[in-house]
């Protein structure tokens, strides 16, 4: 067949609901966009271990530590799984690694702010993990086999995420009155963050209608974002938590919370590398890749070693 031919016949087998794997032919536009797509999401993973991992030392009990370092450490492993199924397109990790350090890739946005309580430890598990499992559970139903299948496990190990977030929460909101205090501006302060993890507007986003097509997404930005929002209105209902939004409102006719006007500019100057971790959060990363070095070395020399 000619390329308009496979092209026409991949298609089909996307519209049929079959699962693309590594050996099938693709377009090369599916690859790519499943390399930029697939490697942000294994960064956010990287990445995302730091917010949390700077509390393992300060976690209130021992119970708490050790709940908080598998959940760490559950983050790692996420993204070993999503750099491995990355690999199956053709790319090294040494490449996608390289983009992440160098600060030509991009992650998450939402690993862009600072954790400053324990609080905030809740807080991302409940709303940063929970809009996760809402994105995730879509990606489940990928239509490229090796990225779908390392979403089973992580959404698995995400819900545990979100309820030691949610179990935090709890507590504090039902604790003192500085507790409580506590709770709320964490929540205050990851909210509209939360909201922006989604990516764009519909209308705005440059590749939601293409990953739609060819089934790699299967929810668009909009609609996975309104899902993460009415499942977590009830639930800050349930501990006595105001969500920071004044608009906020259940439309009767609809079933759907409608909530206030995001701040878009404050997310793509995140993005863009300006929030208020960017420079952190790289150079943590490149200083812990610079650590690791004498590792590596020594794992290729005793693999060699064997090999030969």
């Amino acid at each position: 067949m000619n390329e308009e031919q496979k092209l026409a016949d991949f298609e089909a087998r996307i519209e049929r609901g079959e699962i693309i794997e590594p050996k099938d032919w693709m377009p090369e536009r599916y690859r790519r966009q499943l390399i930029r797509m697939m490697s942000q999401h294994a960064h956010s993973e990287y990445v995302g271990m730091l917010p949390e991992g700077n509390w393992i030392t300060r976690a209130p009990s021992l119970r708490r530590k050790m709940v908080l370092l598998a959940k760490v450490q559950d983050e790692a492993g996420h993204g070993l799984y999503i750099y491995s199924a990355t690999e199956t397109l053709g790319i090294d990790r040494k490449e996608l690694l390289d983009q992440l350090l160098n600060g030509t890739a991009k992650y998450s946005s939402i690993f862009n702010y600072p954790s400053l309580s324990w609080a905030d430890m809740g807080t991302i598990g409940w709303f940063v993990d929970g809009a996760a499992i809402v994105n995730q559970t879509m990606l489940a139903k990928s239509s490229y086999g090796p990225y779908a299948r390392a979403m089973i496990r992580i959404c698995k190990e995400e819900n545990f995420h979100k309820k030691q977030g949610y179990e935090i929460i709890t507590t504090l909101a039902n604790g003192t009155a500085e507790q409580k205090k506590m709770a709320q501006d964490a929540v205050n302060r990851w909210w509209w963050p939360s909201l922006m993890m989604f990516g764009p507007t519909d209308k705005e986003s440059p590749n939601s209608a293409e990953l739609m097509k060819w089934k790699v997404k299967i929810k668009s930005n909009d609609e996975l974002r309104q899902r993460f929002v009415d499942l977590t209105v009830p639930q800050a209902k349930a501990v006595n938590l105001t969500l920071p939004d004044p608009d906020l409102k259940l439309n009767e006719e609809t079933g759907h919370w409608e909530f206030g006007h995001i701040n878009w500019q404050e997310f793509y100057n995140v993005i863009k590398g300006n929030g208020p971790m960017n420079k952190e959060r790289l150079k943590a990363r490149n200083e812990a890749f610079e650590k690791g070095k004498w590792v590596r070395e020594a794992a290729l020399a005793y693999a060699k070693k064997h090999n030969n």
